[in-house]
């Protein structure tokens, strides 16, 4: 730029000296003699133009000229300033510079002081290790053996621990699983069936009766017997007791006689007349009931002959609880259970309904287990359906998920409270029976009976007795409960506790 304002001064100042000696060469002494006035007169007025031009000419190259110099003076200051910016960057990168090396010096020695050290601690660390293994006599390997296996005891212990935890936790969270699903099933379970109890008594208005059922020499009340298989008890004023270990019996009895009250003709051929009627007529009530069990929890294609057999439910009972209301609410329960669980709901159904059927079978001997197993056996059920009624009261292993939920939901209904009904003081004799009979072996501190006498905990003086002793001791408390209930509803589980206290006090 610089350059550039100095080419347009020096072009100003030739073009100025142009104009003047060109202007000085006009001058009147130039003007020839020879010419006119006139031509004189323009010739000045030439010449005063010229002058004219000239003088504006060098004001305007003067005025160029100190515009020049002041962009020049302009373009010299921001020079200086730009030069004394580089100066002053140039001046910090040296010391900057500077900086970085004495740091990288400073690095280099703490460098070699840091390897120096380091090399010394190695050394002081081969020799120490060499005076434990020449103290404790044994190799750098064994004492490192030695080492991890300490840790791995201490990890031991902690894993321990903490799957321990985790156990108690995951049990609590299944225990609450546990309460939620059962609880529902319960709800499932709920039915609308109220049971008609057997009524094995009947009331008359007039004792004249009582004298016409037992007719001449007691021929009528022989043949009521004989027909209805049951026995008469005329004994109490104003009641007719019928008795006999076989409700179906019974209850056609209870309704022959109502019948031949009704009707007035009491003799042996009506009464056996209207013993056969009432036992066509009871026979088809049963298979009805039966047909509105099965029907009920979703059951349609069962034989006939099971479809009878579940209708003799309907005047079987079970310490007080009534068999179809046993069956039915033990079925619904189960079904929501194995829809919870993820189990074969038809297998569950089936072995829900059918878990009692051999209770009802008096022909043959057996438990009604057995009875059940080979009843259902003979006309080909599935075998996982046997196999839950072959279960259902821990007779055998639990072949499958199916057979613990019949397990499970008859325990349900048949163990709640107020399912069965018992006399409450032969229910705290036996409470007390039981918590006696374990007291009375050396070495129980303490018994009690839980959950209505289905569990036995037993309190075992640590003092007294060792664990092997109390293992032979709850054999004992076993086999005592076995010879004074030789029958038992339900099962009972005996709990034996042995603990240990050490106790100390800090003052």
């Amino acid at each position: 730029m610089l350059s550039v304002l100095k080419t347009i001064l020096s072009r100003l100042e030739k073009i100025e000296k142009q104009l003047g000696s060109e202007v000085s060469g006009m001058s009147k002494d130039s003007v020839p003699l020879t010419s006119s006035p006139q031509d004189k007169e323009e010739i000045l007025n030439i010449q005063h133009q010229a002058k004219s031009i000239l003088i504006e000419a060098k004001d305007e190259a003067l005025r160029i000229k100190r515009e020049a110099e002041e962009e020049a003076r302009r373009l010299r200051q921001e020079t200086i300033s730009i030069e004394q910016r580089l100066i002053a960057k140039e001046e910090s990168f040296v010391n900057r510079l500077n900086q970085l090396e004495e740091k990288e010096k400073l690095f280099r020695l703490k460098e070699e002081s840091i390897e120096k050290r380091l090399n010394e601690i190695e050394k002081y660390r081969n020799e120490l290790i060499a005076k434990l293994e020449n103290v404790a006599h044994l190799t750098r390997e064994e004492a490192k053996n030695l080492i991890l296996k300490a840790i791995e005891d201490k990890l031991k212990e902690d894993i321990a621990k903490r799957i321990r935890e985790a156990e108690i936790v995951a049990k609590q969270e299944a225990d609450k699983k546990a309460r939620e699903i059962l609880i529902d099933a319960m709800r499932h379970g709920a039915t609308e069936y109220v049971p008609e109890y057997t009524v094995s008594t009947i009331k008359i208005t007039d004792e004249d009766f009582k004298g016409r059922i037992i007719g001449k020499e007691g021929r009528n009340i022989r043949a009521f017997e004989m027909a209805s298989g049951v026995d008469v008890d005329l004994d109490e004023e104003g009641v007719i007791r019928l008795s006999s270990f076989d409700p179906v019996r019974r209850e056609i009895a209870r309704v022959t006689l109502e019948k031949l009250i009704r009707d007035g003709r009491i003799q042996p051929v009506r009464i056996e007349e209207l013993v056969k009627q009432t036992k066509e007529e009871i026979e088809k009530v049963m298979f009805k009931e039966g047909e509105k069990l099965s029907h009920a929890v979703g059951v349609y294609n069962l034989p006939a002959d099971k479809i009878a057999l579940l209708g003799r439910f309907k005047f079987r009972f079970s310490y007080g609880q009534n068999m179809i209301a046993h069956t039915l609410e033990e079925t619904k329960i189960g079904i929501a259970l194995a829809h919870e669980l993820g189990a074969d709901v038809n297998v569950v159904k089936l072995g829900c309904l059918l878990h009692d059927i051999g209770k009802v079978i008096t022909d043959k001997e057996g438990s009604h287990v057995q009875l059940g197993i080979e009843l259902l056996k003979k006309n080909n059920m599935p075998k996982t359906v046997i196999d839950c009624v072959a279960a259902h009261h821990e007779d055998i292993p639990f072949p499958s998920l199916e057979a613990v939920i019949v397990y499970i939901a008859d325990a349900i209904s048949g163990s709640r409270p107020g399912a069965r009904y018992e006399n409450i003081e032969e229910y705290v004799k036996r409470l007390k029976t039981l918590e006696d009979i374990a007291t009375s072996f050396p070495g129980i501190e303490k018994a009690y009976a839980l959950q209505a006498g289905r569990e036995l905990r037993v309190i075992v003086d640590p003092g007294k007795m060792d664990d092997a002793g109390m293992t032979v001791i709850i054999k004992k408390i076993r086999d005592e409960i076995e010879k004074k209930f030789p029958t038992y509803p339900g099962q009972i589980k005996i709990t034996a506790i042995r603990e240990f206290r050490v106790v100390e006090t800090v003052h």
